[in-house]
């Protein structure tokens, strides 16, 4: 995503690190070591402002990764296709059938209980991350070492973006969904020895850790094809295929192709269960029909995977709907970060209120200099989620979106219909809901 901006991508990387990873990891940790039951973002949300907004933000986290799973998905199904036709990476109908087979074939694994859905996701990693990461960063390093030509320009005016223009920014929420996600690690911050101190410097060591390695493999594919070649959903692949032919390695290319698709099909399967099972606290409090309480016998919530299974194969349909591949990617991914971005400003203000409303609770980690160092920096935070919320509904200048209207259109109403959707279910919530969920503790 980052490599179409080249080396302004710095920029966005160090403002997303200040502005919003750093309040996310210390504000999530505060609360996760105030609240540390099962429900995370729900329950903190809920302490803060009632059953009805905890519902609301334990939904929001839990639908945008529903409408994630299309980008991840379509990445996938670019990927296999320079197995054995790279141009059908461009194909929306071919996007489309991928999309919802792996998917339901994802949903099937899961059910077969944790042990191998934990198998796929550890090959995810090894396969999905680290591999093409460290080949696409050593690629880059070994096309400079030898004299090739950069598509990027080094210097302050390709790094500083436009800042007046909306349409330049517009990339900026995809760019910080990047580093979300840090609500879910902070669970474990009442763990660490001596929280206070030591949890804050895990952050800014993972943080370093992260800007850099974005910013190697950014740069890596940047510096080697050119922007208006750089696609969305297989931008990685091209690079990593542009190398291995300039070295005549053309027959590793179908190879490599293959393990990253399994790889990052493996990290998908990570976050099926997971936001599902976040969801459960929810239905444990009735705020869900039984049939969406049934888990199978290897403890999987079987109704709610298939429920979720049901809006992904409706979600893929925009892959017929728009222009182009590129463009149902972008649509999808800035729908998805609009829903997680308004999730983290409801967590924020509830750092915030919950400073005031329950300051004799004990947390294991607290943000320094009293109730002004959590304004800060959960205030920072918040304006960050909200501009960028304000900034997406722009449609991006580096990507062919179609008509303008349709993009704002179909933002506006997925925002509409999605925060809706769990008052919708709270107004005909019946009394029978509240059904025991026989799930054991995983804490």
């Amino acid at each position: 995503l980052t490599a179409v901006y080249g080396f302004s991508s710095l920029f966005y990387f160090i403002v997303s690190i200040l502005l919003f990873f750093i309040p996310v990891s210390l504000v999530s940790a505060e609360l996760a070591t105030g609240w540390p039951k099962r429900g995370g973002v729900y329950l903190w949300v809920k302490e803060a402002f009632g059953h009805r907004f905890g519902f609301l933000a334990g939904w929001l986290l839990w639908i945008e990764n529903v409408i994630w799973y299309p980008t991840i998905l379509s990445f996938i199904a670019g990927t296999i296709a320079f197995t054995f036709k790279p141009e059908l990476a461009d194909s929306t109908l071919y996007m489309f059938c991928v999309i919802f087979g792996a998917f339901w074939g994802n949903i099937f694994l899961n059910l077969l209980g944790m042990r191998i859905s934990g198998w796929i996701s550890t090959l995810g990693v090894i396969f999905g991350t680290i591999i093409p990461g460290v080949i696409i960063i050593a690629l880059g390093g070994i096309w400079l070492a030898m004299g090739k030509p950069s598509h990027i320009v080094f210097n302050w005016n390709t790094f500083l973006p436009d800042l007046s223009s909306p349409q330049q920014l517009a990339l900026l929420a995809g760019v910080l969904l990047g580093f979300a996600g840090m609500e879910m690690s902070a669970v474990h911050a009442k763990d660490v020895k001596n929280p206070q101190k030591n949890y804050p410097r895990a952050i800014f060591l993972s943080g370093a850790i992260i800007i850099a390695l974005s910013i190697l493999g950014t740069l890596a594919i940047a510096i080697v094809i050119p922007e208006s070649k750089i696609s969305l959903v297989s931008g990685g692949m091209e690079a990593i295929a542009f190398f291995l032919r300039s070295y005549h390695l053309e027959w590793a290319v179908p190879i490599i192709a293959f393990l990253i698709a399994l790889g990052a099909f493996g990290g998908m399967s990570t976050w099926t269960v997971g936001p599902v099972k976040g969801l459960l606290a929810a239905a444990q409090d009735g705020d869900f029909p039984p049939i969406l309480h049934k888990v199978n016998k290897r403890n999987v919530p079987i109704g709610m995977l298939i429920f979720q299974g049901t809006i992904v194969s409706v979600m893929a349909t925009v892959f017929l709907l728009m222009p182009n591949v590129n463009s149902s990617f972008w649509i999808l991914l800035a729908l998805t970060s609009q829903l997680y971005l308004l999730m983290y400003v409801i967590m924020f203000a509830a750092g915030i209120a919950l400073r005031y409303k329950k300051p004799d609770v004990p947390r294991a980690y607290k943000i320094p200099f009293g109730n002004v160092g959590m304004w800060i920096v959960a205030g920072l935070g918040f304006l960050t989620a909200l501009a960028a919320i304000t900034i997406g509904f722009f449609p991006p200048e580096q990507l062919e979106t179609g008509s303008p209207l349709f993009y704002v259109l179909f933002l506006v109403f997925g925002m509409i219909i999605f925060c809706a959707a769990p008052f919708i279910i709270l107004l005909f919530k019946k009394p029978s809901w509240n059904r025991p969920i026989p799930l054991q503790d995983d804490d």
